[in-house]
């Protein structure tokens, strides 16, 4: 299965981290937020990688070349920074079957495993990681409506009042069906093409969904706080590692 990895951000609310740098190459924990990434989907046999890259796109192209880690890096390009679902848009020409989409300013630990068996072997047309995260932080993310069986009925982008505390997490996986999807959404009153209003389109048009708890950990590093935070996170499991007498990962 191939991995898109949507890295066009220009990361305004790291600076000054990124005063220098894409949002892609902050470090967190001796390597860029991207590798980060690429590590994960890796870990999930991803054997192709198909980057959006935008701001200071340059730097990420000439850091990580024409392959990670053995796995082949196609790069498209987001010249404008109108939304995660234009920047999806950019990678149609990759794709020709499921795929799995991460946000590149993510930091993960938990079963996206799980989201990727969801759809080889129940063929949805869409999966997703969710979390419940403390009120004042949802409106950060899409946030789930839920009806009374607890189903996904509805997400809206970081809605000033949010519906819930349930959002998404920043890992999904796709059919096709979603090009068709992000080519028919509007822009938002944000003036972006939301992801979160593709996934609806799908909703609506009966599509199969199924979104996944976290059963682990993420941060999404959005502000130099987070970053600290996942440091943080990822110093204490190598220590754990360490105290255990275990291999401390690459």
């Amino acid at each position: 299965m191939k991995a898109v990895v949507l890295a066009a951000g220009k990361g305004t609310r790291l600076q000054p981290l990124t005063d220098d740098l894409p949002k892609a190459l902050v470090q967190v924990d001796g390597k860029p937020l991207l590798t980060h990434c690429l590590d994960e989907l890796v870990s999930l046999d991803a054997d192709e990688f198909v980057i959006a890259v935008g701001y200071r796109q340059k730097q990420i192209i000439d850091y990580y070349g024409n392959s990670y880690d053995g796995v082949p890096i196609t790069y498209v390009h987001q010249e404008e920074p109108a939304g995660l679902a234009h920047a999806l848009l950019q990678a149609e020409p990759e794709i020709e079957d499921d795929f799995m989409l991460m946000l590149g300013d993510n930091v993960f630990r938990g079963n996206l495993s799980t989201v990727v068996q969801r759809q080889r072997e129940q063929r949805v047309d869409c999966a997703f990681l969710v979390e419940e995260v403390p009120e004042k932080e949802a409106s950060r993310y899409g946030v789930c409506v839920t009806n009374k069986y607890g189903e996904i009925t509805d997400v809206v982008e970081k809605p000033d009042n949010p519906p819930s505390n349930l959002v998404m997490t920043g890992f999904y996986t796709f059919s096709p069906a979603i090009f068709k999807a992000c080519s028919l959404v509007q822009p938002s009153d944000r003036g972006e093409y939301e992801l979160s209003d593709a996934i609806d389109l799908l909703m609506d048009s009966g599509r199969t969904i199924d979104a996944v708890r976290l059963n682990g950990w993420r941060i999404d590093v959005g502000y130099p706080e987070d970053r600290d935070a996942a440091e943080q996170r990822l110093s204490g499991e190598t220590a754990t590692l360490t105290s255990d007498g275990g291999n401390i990962p690459q």
